[in-house]
């Protein structure tokens, strides 16, 4: 049935697409994404027959474009009981370069973490950013992190793993 979900991705995201003016194809390729438990894809949209403009306005400003239009993706594309995949929207190479940062800030705010010793809050994340630093993090034994707020106003923080003695 994969097959399916990656029709069924590719056909629901040219298909918007196409509602919205622009002629771009998509591409599907399989994701090794761990951190879910169904197939996953990334749906990359070709970039060629776009212009710079276009291609801008698709991701918005802080990707929030692109972030809209994967959450549309997996929340329509998810709706019925049928096998569920995860999808993940690319153009311009923005999800890959941004992952890069993303881990970046991380390590950043981890070391910064375990040279003072007191916390770190970052700030002017999506939830999915929140959610991939909280997976880097994961590694770190001697941190944690937790979602401190609420929208839009939420805020990721990092600080020292509390040691507890059984």
């Amino acid at each position: 049935m994969s097959n399916q979900l990656k029709h069924r991705g590719k056909e629901w995201l040219e298909k918007l697409l196409d509602l919205s003016g622009l002629a771009a194809d998509v591409k599907v390729t399989d994701s090794e994404d761990s951190e879910v438990d169904r197939p996953s894809y990334w749906l990359t949209i070709e970039e060629t027959q776009l212009t710079s403009l276009q291609i801008h306005t698709l991701i918005g400003p802080k990707g929030e474009v692109i972030d809209a239009i994967q959450y549309l993706a997996n929340s329509i594309l998810n709706l019925d009981d049928r096998e569920q995949g995860s999808y993940t929207i690319e153009l311009a190479g923005y999800r890959l370069q941004r992952q890069e940062e993303l881990q970046s800030l991380a390590t950043r705010a981890a070391q910064q973490v375990r040279a003072t010793g007191g916390e770190v809050e970052l700030t002017s994340l999506s939830s999915a950013e929140r959610r991939q630093i909280h997976t880097f993090l994961k590694e770190w034994d001697d941190l944690e992190t937790q979602s401190r707020g609420q929208e839009p106003d939420r805020r990721l923080v990092v600080r020292m793993r509390l040691l507890t003695n059984y």
